[in-house]
């Protein structure tokens, strides 16, 4: 993997980037659509790269060891060819979904034995096999083994945490360096900063982290709780020390505010969940504002969701029709609402980069900030 900083905003820290893949080139800032078990959930891979179109999308170990399994992956010839996606792809490592296990995991030195939440059959995940896994699955970036702390958490544990997730990184590391690629394209490796909401053990972490190397680094256990002002400092603390010349990826973040928030503090890659689990809800995002298409204010607006949007379905379908989609309970309105969510999480990034490159980029994201937080 390569990445060039191309420039940095004179009046944030925001950045404008190219990273280089085996896969081909994703420009930052950028968001990356989640596919969790091979798939972008309600989006046919033809929507995703012609109307999407994302530079990379995100994969799950936990899910994708789950099923189809890793056997499966390897005999198909790894995750792009299975799911038929040529671009770039980046696997978390499954620390996430252990946390979210909690009533269903018991975490040691060792690693992290969990109950499977489709069968009840019990299985370990340990720095080295979860290497392993994601050589398995084969995508362009995969993620450090971690524990990720929930919010609040008492100092104590955070640092106990904190001091594990870096011994499981220098066990990551270890066995990367015994076990090559499978396939035919490098993979790239990012260590994840944890420290809770701590600003000395983010500090301490993220001076680790730094330290470890990495082509590229994470930001893991924020957006699972904590007042935005408190990821936003978490954040801040992160960037100061991370090295400039590789990529920040800030894990499972998150609203349209959220990102243009951390865009201006440094970060360069996202993810989260929200585009498509909302919109299958109802909820659209917009330029300005959020808009709850069940409600009955849209049954009769014919104009498009998003006037501004470049979407496809912006300019196909009005409110009132996909207002009445999911009135009579039609997947087709969950699809478009996805689609058009997830297409405007990737016009943002792109307009800031825009503006990043064009040197105003504080002006525009305060306008949009402004915009975009409002229920219409």
């Amino acid at each position: 993997m390569k990445f060039e900083l191309l420039t940095t905003d004179p009046g944030s820290k925001a950045r404008a980037g190219k990273i280089t893949t085996d896969h081909g080139v994703i420009e930052t800032p950028i968001f990356m659509p989640v596919g969790t078990v091979a798939s972008v959930k309600g989006v046919h891979q033809k929507e995703l790269k012609e109307d999407i179109n994302p530079d990379i999308i995100l994969g799950n170990t936990y899910h994708l060891y789950l099923r189809p399994k890793t056997e499966i992956l390897k005999k198909a010839g790894g995750l792009h060819k299975f799911m038929n996606w040529d671009r770039n792809i980046l696997t978390d490592s499954g620390g996430y979904q252990v946390y979210s296990l909690s009533a269903r995991r018991k975490i040691k030195e060792e690693g992290v034995k969990f109950k499977s939440h489709i069968d009840g059959s019990y299985h370990t995940f340990t720095p080295e096999n979860v290497m392993e896994i994601q050589r398995a699955i084969g995508a362009d970036i995969i993620m450090a083994f971690d524990e990720c702390t929930p919010y609040p958490c008492d100092y104590n544990y955070a640092k106990r945490s904190m001091h594990m997730t870096h011994r499981w990184l220098d066990r990551c590391i270890n066995h990367l360096e015994k076990t090559p690629e499978i396939y035919d394209y490098k993979q790239t490796f990012f260590p994840i900063v944890q420290g809770s909401t701590y600003k000395d053990l983010r500090k301490q972490s993220a001076e680790y982290i730094a330290n470890s190397g990495a082509e590229g680094n994470a930001i893991g256990g924020l957006s699972v709780g904590e007042p935005a002002e408190e990821m936003y400092a978490m954040t801040e603390v992160v960037t100061e020390i991370l090295p400039e010349d590789k990529p920040r990826y800030l894990m499972g973040v998150g609203t349209p505010i959220n990102i243009l928030e951390n865009i201006a503090l440094g970060i360069d890659m996202f993810d989260c969940v929200m585009p498509t689990r909302n919109g299958r809800n109802g909820m659209l995002f917009t330029a300005h504002g959020t808009i709850n298409i069940k409600n009955k204010k849209w049954e009769a607006d014919f104009s498009p969701i998003d006037p501004e949007g470049e979407s496809f379905v912006d300019s196909m379908y009005s409110k009132a029709y996909v207002r009445h989609l999911f009135s009579v309970n039609e997947m087709l309105g969950r699809q478009i609402a996805s689609i058009h969510n997830l297409s405007f999480y990737l016009w943002l990034v792109r307009e800031a980069r825009k503006h990043i490159l064009a040197g105003d980029f504080p002006q525009w994201k305060d306008k949009m900030v402004k915009q975009m937080d409002k229920r219409l």
